[in-house]
C-alpha cells in the first residue's frame, strides 16, 4: 500500500471524537462541578482530547483541568471509559480520572475560566441528578462506586456498565 493509498484509506475511515475529564472532591465526598455557559446543565473539569496534537486522554484532563479551575494537577488513576452516542455527533470516548480530594488551599484557589465557566460549586452526591444531565450523571455514579469499592476502571456504553 502506497503512502497516498493509506492516506486515502484513514481519510475514509469512521471518525470518533474523544473526550477527558478529572472527579474532584472535598474532604466531605463532595463532587466539584462546573456550570459551562454554552450549553445546559452542569459538568466535570474537562473537554476534548486534542488528538491531532497527539494530546493523550491524560494529558488533556489534567491541560483542561488547568485551563478550566486554574489548578494544574496529574490525574489520579482512570475510573470509567464511556462509548456515548447521538444522533447529531459522532460516538465520544469520554474518559474519566480521579482528581482525588481537594484541601481548602486548592479549594481557594480555583480560578475559573470565564471564557467557558460561569459557576464552580461542591456537590453531594445525592444532588447530582439536579445538576447533570444525560449520561454524565450515570458516568459519574459509575466512577464514585469504582472509587467506593476500589474496583478496576469500568466500561461504559451511554453512561451505564457494559453487561459481558
Amino acid at each position: 500500500m502506497t503512502t497516498t493509498d493509506y492516506a486515502t484509506y484513514i481519510a475514509g475511515l469512521p471518525r470518533v471524537l474523544a473526550a477527558a475529564a478529572t472527579v474532584f472532591r472535598d474532604g466531605e465526598g463532595r463532587v466539584l462541578l462546573v456550570e459551562p455557559n454554552y450549553r445546559d446543565g452542569w459538568a466535570l473539569p474537562g473537554g476534548t482530547i486534542e488528538s491531532d496534537d497527539g494530546e493523550t486522554p491524560r494529558r488533556a484532563a489534567r491541560r483542561e483541568t488547568a485551563e478550566e479551575i486554574g489548578l494544574d494537577l496529574e490525574p489520579g488513576r482512570l475510573l470509567a471509559i464511556d462509548w456515548v452516542r447521538s444522533p447529531v455527533r459522532p460516538p465520544i470516548a469520554a474518559y474519566l480520572y480521579d482528581g482525588g480530594v481537594l484541601d481548602d488551599t486548592q479549594l481557594k484557589a480555583i480560578r475559573l475560566q470565564e471564557e467557558e465557566l460561569v459557576s464552580w460549586k461542591l456537590v453531594e452526591r445525592e444532588a447530582l441528578d439536579r445538576y447533570l444531565l444525560g449520561s454524565l450523571g450515570h458516568r459519574l455514579r459509575a466512577a464514585l462506586q469504582v472509587l467506593d469499592s476500589g474496583a478496576g476502571a469500568v466500561e461504559l456504553e451511554d453512561g451505564r456498565p457494559v453487561a459481558f
